[in-house]
């Protein structure tokens, strides 16, 4: 049996839910996705799917086998398409959401030289903290950072992310530092609303497992930017990505806490509706993405970093 079709399968189950949607989809009977699923759990001696008559999960071999699935379906998909279409230009109009303040960052400043080497490409481009629903609202592509409550969608890394709790030192010195992430209950704890995009919390490691708390405060807003100055003004601790708060460390001006406690790095991560028959300005938007991120110096000194 095909290997690759094997892992389109795989990809194609955990995106509609169950075997019979996924054969419907495919024009096939079910028990011929069940049957490649199989072969794919034998080949590789392990359980991918738990399979019962009311639903069907992935387990954490299974979470983990089909991100790496389709990255690689994405990236062949990104292959054959740069060799089939020659001389063809993207044209069209491109329609992308990212969160706010990464999306000011580190994906606008990316988008005039992307048009410039795509003339006949317009962009439009949503910021929001909003986790936004880019099927039903009609967007090519998410750019998210952060764990992916999304299945169904096809997500491809772009590079790794690591969030810090931190304070500003005024806030320290008033309040002390917290030894422990179950201190944070004694501590004013700035986060994001609950339209916003940490939906599971903030994420530490605790005797060897990740832990999600929620920690309360008397502020929260569905800006992280806000959330950000507010740290920086010493009004209580703040959970952020490392790329928005390593300046201020460096500088002094933040002080990160718990860092024993620090969960593994997450991923920043470019998400589509669907793999096949994807638009060319949207593969090579996603590539442009991918070239730039994967340049380590990129992060040293990034275009939006002033």
């Amino acid at each position: 049996m095909d290997h690759l079709k094997q892992l389109e399968t795989l990809v194609s189950v955990a995106a509609k839910g169950s075997l019979t949607a996924a054969a419907q989809h495919e024009g096939v009977a079910p028990a011929v996705i069940g049957r490649r699923i199989d072969a794919l759990e034998e080949r590789l001696g392990v359980k991918l799917l738990v399979r019962t008559t009311r639903r069907l999960s992935l387990t954490h071999e299974g979470s983990a086998f089909l991100e790496d699935c389709q990255r690689i379906l994405a990236d062949l998909a990104s292959a054959e398409a740069s060799v089939s279409a020659g001389g063809v230009k993207a044209s069209g109009h491109l329609r992308i959401t990212a969160p706010a303040g990464f999306g000011r960052r580190h994906v606008a400043p990316l988008v005039p030289r992307f048009l410039e080497l795509h003339p006949e490409v317009s962009l439009s481009l949503n910021l929001s903290d909003r986790i936004v629903d880019i099927v039903h609202e009609g967007y090519d592509c998410a750019v998210r950072v952060g764990d992916l409550p999304d299945s169904n969608l096809v997500s491809v890394r772009l590079a790794d992310n690591r969030r810090l709790c931190v304070a500003a030192p005024a806030y320290l010195q008033r309040a002390g530092a917290p030894r422990h992430p179950s201190e944070l209950t004694q501590h004013e704890c700035l986060v994001l609303s609950s339209e916003a995009s940490q939906s599971r919390g903030w994420a530490f490691t605790i005797d060897g497992q990740v832990v999600h708390l929620r920690p309360r405060g008397r502020l929260d807003c569905s800006d992280g930017q806000v959330l950000h100055a507010w740290c920086l003004q010493g009004l209580g601790l703040a959970w952020r990505s490392t790329w928005e708060v390593e300046q201020h460390i460096a500088s002094g001006q933040l002080v990160e806490v718990l860092a024993p406690f620090a969960a593994p790095p997450n991923g920043i991560q470019a998400l589509v509706p669907q793999r096949k028959h994807l638009p060319l300005r949207v593969r090579l938007w996603i590539d442009h993405l991918k070239q730039t991120y994967g340049d380590a110096s990129y992060w040293r000194s990034p275009p939006g970093a002033g």
